[in-house]
């Protein structure tokens, strides 16, 4: 057993599936978009977990498994909510008692960002801090508005280039057809727009999907019409075709995506860009994942 008290339930990026889950704070301190389900459940209330349980957290699973860790993903929904000298305690516990350990990643709200310097940042990247998950859904202000994100195009731009001027791997994930009919094609190409400015190192597609039922979500949206198969389809031919990056590993393979894309940006634009309009103009010929996979 793994000496780390877990409040269920948890949530890491895919790409964190051989990551050791550490939390430091439980919940997530903005907790009101209205497309999340994550942290909604009443055992996820938003706090920072005591300094000490997670150090000695930390202490403990060294002891078991000092050696076999190489990755560490600091939960729940926003670590970097905490102060900067609380996280570089905790990044210098992880190399003390986790040697083996060679990337520490975490979610990352671009507000929490506001409060901290580029000296901080620079700082929690020179402590061990190699990558962040953000979170963007959308470069368009109106879109954040209506789902209440919190967030504007240009807090998330400044947070971006914070985390890239300290040469933090920077993960940011779009939401297709966040902005229902109505604001599709400014949603697409503000989106685009964030990407641009930011040029991140990696860019995510996910289709915005409501397991839980969409009358959260509407309560804030009035008016809010989803989008088809068909114009999901035109909304990311629209984003895609307006990104103007030069070497950001791309990916549209979450379970909600109907068309799995996968490339390099700006290398394999084109290409993508054709299975996009394949799937646009003859659907039958473009490999669609069927319904029943996309169960989320």
């Amino acid at each position: 057993m793994i000496p780390i008290r877990y409040v269920e339930p948890v949530f890491r990026p895919p790409s964190e599936a051989e990551s050791l889950i550490l939390p430091v704070t439980d919940g997530c301190s903005w907790n009101k978009c209205t497309f999340c389900e994550m942290y909604t459940a009443p055992q996820k209330k938003f706090q920072a977990r005591g300094e000490d349980e997670v150090l000695e957290s930390i202490r403990l699973t060294g002891q078991r498994f000092g050696h076999d860790i190489r990755r560490v993903f600091l939960a729940d929904g926003d670590a970097l909510v905490l102060p900067t000298r609380r996280l570089i305690s905790i990044l210098d516990a992880i190399h003390t008692h986790l040697p083996a350990v060679r990337r520490i990643s975490s979610y990352c709200l671009p507000r929490n960002l506001r409060k901290k310097s580029q000296s901080e940042i620079d700082e929690l990247a020179a402590a061990g801090l190699k990558m962040v998950y953000v979170g963007a859904e959308s470069g368009d202000d109106a879109v954040l508005a209506a789902v209440d994100k919190g967030e504007s195009f240009e807090t998330t731009r400044e947070a971006l280039d914070k985390l890239g001027t300290a040469g933090i791997t920077r993960s940011v994930m779009i939401l297709n057809g966040l902005g229902g009919k109505a604001l599709s094609m400014q949603h697409a190409d503000n989106s685009a727009r964030l990407a641009n400015a930011t040029q991140p190192e990696y860019l995510a597609t996910l289709v915005v999907s409501f397991p839980q039922g969409e009358a959260r979500f509407r309560a804030g949206f009035p008016g809010w019409e989803p989008l088809s198969q068909a114009e999901l389809f035109i909304e990311m031919e629209r984003f895609l075709s307006r990104l103007e990056l030069k070497r950001t590993v791309f990916r549209s393979d979450h379970a909600s995506n109907w068309l799995v894309l996968k490339g390099t940006l700006g290398n394999d634009k084109e290409r993508l860009l054709q299975q996009v309009r394949l799937a646009i103009a003859a659907p039958d010929e473009a490999s669609l994942r069927p319904g029943w996979a996309r169960g989320l």
